[in-house]
């Protein structure tokens, strides 16, 4: 039989109420059995001693004090040993997890039963397999970001070895130098991309009502152009909307939905925009059609649908990630489907302001 915390527990209280009742009889027994041993110490050829032990009787209040301590203290000494007793099972399990660190994330308990103590270590478990999946997703981050970063300093590296080699033509300065802007730009969204992520993911500093379709009235307003360029048709439902956060993060967060609408849309295509009660913000294009099973990555940092991580659509793969931070910053829950006729569609659900 396993001995259980909980039946330690059980065995100990047993013990105690079977040896509550025996503690005065023991104190008893215990100072009658000292004063007939104190007795033949009376014997002793010791001047005044027999007056002493003449006046002294069983009843009297040092025997009886002292029993009483002596029964205290093994009591208090029982209870210690059945307390060490019982969280054995404890101190065992803190083994394990003092050795847990970044270089054996993988490490699990996998205990046995339904107790208490097994109960605590199955949620140590799954506590450890989210950090352990934190802990990859941020080395993956880490290993991605370097990626993006090194991929555009090394064009920047190979134009400027090209200039310094040989003279070039003012058509060529030119072309370098657009070539080199361009890389620039790109970097620079990376960068800007990455702080609104890192700014998400620190949560809200302040919670203030904030009129959503107008938020998106006036993002779309500003994508007018760009819209126009692509050949992308903008299709709106706006109804009155109220929700609680920051208006820096709600706008980003059209922002990077009614940019990848566009971005990722076809000439001739639509983008659908709808602000209602549930959800909250709905934005559908009419892009290239999208595998359902590919749908969920697409909000991981750096996940795009293209293989290759230089795409011509010049985005740093964030845009849908910085939406899911910003969304899980103001409570909310962001979704993405495959839309009817190709593309993707995207709804955000936003707590109702009450």
């Amino acid at each position: 039989m396993t001995w259980t915390p909980r039946r330690r527990v059980l065995l100990v209280g047993l013990l105690a109420l079977l040896a509550g009742p025996l503690l005065p009889t023991m104190g008893k027994w215990l100072a009658g059995t000292t004063w007939i041993w104190g007795r033949q110490f009376c014997e002793l050829p010791i001047p005044g001693l027999y007056t002493v032990c003449a006046d002294a009787r069983p009843g009297a209040f040092a025997l009886p004090l002292a029993a009483i301590l002596l029964v205290t203290l093994a009591a208090l000494l029982g209870v210690w040993l059945g307390a060490v007793w019982c969280l054995r099972p404890v101190r065992d399990l803190t083994g394990p997890i003092e050795h847990l660190g970044p270089q054996n994330l993988g490490h699990r308990i996998r205990p046995r039963g339904r107790d208490e103590l097994a109960q605590l270590s199955r949620a140590i478990d799954d506590m450890m397999e989210r950090i352990s999946a934190g802990y990859d997703g941020q080395r993956r981050f880490a290993a991605n970001a370097s990626h993006e970063l090194r991929t555009p300093l090394a064009v920047q590296r190979t134009l400027i070895e090209v200039g310094m080699a040989r003279a070039l033509s003012g058509e060529q300065l030119e072309l370098l130098t657009s070539q080199l802007l361009e890389t620039n730009e790109r970097n620079e969204r990376l960068i800007e991309g990455l702080l609104a992520l890192s700014e998400s993911d620190q949560g809200l500093r302040s919670r203030i009502p904030q009129r959503l379709d107008t938020i998106v009235e006036a993002v779309l307003a500003s994508y007018q152009d760009r819209a126009r360029e692509a050949g992308v048709t903008i299709d709106t439902h706006l109804e009155p909307r109220v929700v609680v956060g920051e208006r820096v993060l709600l706008e980003r967060l059209v922002t990077n939905l009614v940019e990848n609408g566009i971005k990722y849309n076809r000439p001739g295509g639509s983008l659908k925009v709808v602000v209602n009660q549930m959800p909250a913000l709905s934005v559908v294009n009419s892009g290239q059609p999208v595998p359902a099973e590919a749908v969920a990555g697409l909000f991981e940092p750096f996940r795009r649908l293209a293989r290759d991580r230089t795409s011509q659509g010049g985005g740093a793969g964030l845009g849908l990630a910085i939406a899911r931070s910003i969304t899980q910053a103001h409570d909310g829950i962001i979704a993405a489907r495959p839309a009817e006729h190709g593309g993707l569609r995207v709804d955000v659900q936003l707590p109702t302001l009450t």
